[in-house]
């Protein structure tokens, strides 16, 4: 059975049965377990005793696998590959509250500083919102300008002038468990790399980088080639909780073991991953709200967008008609025109006609006179 496959290869696993009975007699996790839609309990018991690998990329998870303090290379190995050069993280920043990120469907988000001194952020969001590019640059801008405030008000304490220089490069990385419609107009491609860049070939060093990962269109694109790089070994570690694939991961890159071992003993803390699991779960509620609307929001404004096309479609067509109108009518006034000089030219030849008659009457009377 597949709730076996993760037991045995780590035997700290709790059965169901286990889980289940230490809840029961804990009043607050019981209460705090009821209080979870049914879908979520079953999630959260599969998770826990096998049956599903964990979701590795939920906050509290991520946090304590990838802490650059704790395992400085662990972070540093998977911001070299996304980057595709060598970076060693220096240390996380603080997530201060000034931040743009509003409430939404994000499930990790992470700032730290790279030994360069350039900034990364990596946030993973449940639901790729619409405009990805401009959510994107507006927390990019975000941190670019945390950044300067800080060289200023550095060089102003030390009564110096900024130097430019020092302002480094901010990389943000964005993973999509359901990514935007957009990325899947590219389903064979699940990263995508952004700089700014000129339209003449001139070169200029611009600091805002961005990567974008949907995740979805990798374990598809996962499903028909496997495993080929390491990079996607860390996209299976973090998004893929199908036992079969760990199994297959584990035995491609054992390194990927004692990672899998540590999430496995803070599972084992039961009141702990249960209060996680539970901030996490009201955090994504409110982001679906939010999400909701923006998505009502969209849609409202791309029906705007089709009825005022129909109306100016309608609307070509009635000028259309109405100038189809004015020519005929124009015409029928021509037509009209020719037929009054056809009736005035009409009348014109009936009196010449008269004219000649009488005329012939007259010669015809002369005629007879002679006679």
């Amino acid at each position: 059975m597949a709730s076996n496959k993760l037991r045995d290869l780590f035997p700290m696993i709790r059965t169901r049965e286990e889980i289940r009975r230490e809840i029961r007699q804990n009043r607050n996790l019981q209460d705090m377990f009821e209080s979870w839609e049914e879908q979520q309990q079953e999630e959260f018991l599969d998770s826990c005793s096998g049956v599903k690998g964990v979701r590795i990329l939920y906050d509290s998870f991520f946090k304590m696998i990838m802490d650059p303090e704790r395992e400085p290379g662990r972070l540093s190995g998977l911001l070299s590959l996304i980057l595709g050069r060598k970076v060693r993280v220096l240390r996380a920043l603080p997530n201060e509250g000034g931040r743009v990120t509003p409430k939404t469907l994000v499930i990790m988000d992470i700032i730290v500083q790279l030994e360069d001194g350039s900034i990364t952020t990596v946030e993973v969001q449940k639901y790729g919102y619409a405009f990805p590019g401009q959510r994107a640059a507006c927390y990019s801008a975000d941190m670019l300008l945390r950044q300067y405030k800080k060289k200023r008000d550095e060089a102003a304490e030390a009564q110096k002038h900024l130097n430019y220089r020092k302002i480094k490069p901010v990389y943000t990385i964005v993973f999509y468990e359901s990514s935007p419609g957009i990325f899947h107009r590219f389903p064979d491609t699940y990263i995508h790399h952004f700089r700014q860049t000129s339209d003449t070939g001139l070169e200029i060093e611009l600091l805002e980088k961005y990567t974008f990962i949907a995740l979805d269109n990798f374990r598809a694109i996962l499903q028909n080639r496997g495993i080929t790089s390491r990079l996607e070994a860390w996209l299976v570690f973090l998004s893929v909780d199908d036992p079969e694939w760990i199994e297959k991961l584990i035995r491609e890159y054992p390194e990927f073991r004692a990672m899998y071992s540590e999430v496995y003993e803070m599972c084992r803390n039961l009141e702990e991953v249960m209060n996680m699991y539970s901030k996490e779960l009201q955090e994504l509620d409110e982001g679906t709200i939010q999400y909701m609307m923006d998505e009502m929001q969209e849609q409202l404004r791309e029906k705007d967008d089709r009825l005022k096309e129909k109306d100016d479609r309608l609307k070509e067509k009635d000028d259309r008609l109405k100038e189809k109108d004015d020519r005929l009518k124009e015409q029928d006034d021509r037509l009209k025109e020719l037929n009054d000089k056809l009736n005035e030219q009409n009348e014109e030849l009936k009196d010449a006609r008269l004219q000649l008659e009488e005329m012939k009457h007259r010669l015809q009377a002369l005629e007879n006179t002679k006679k």
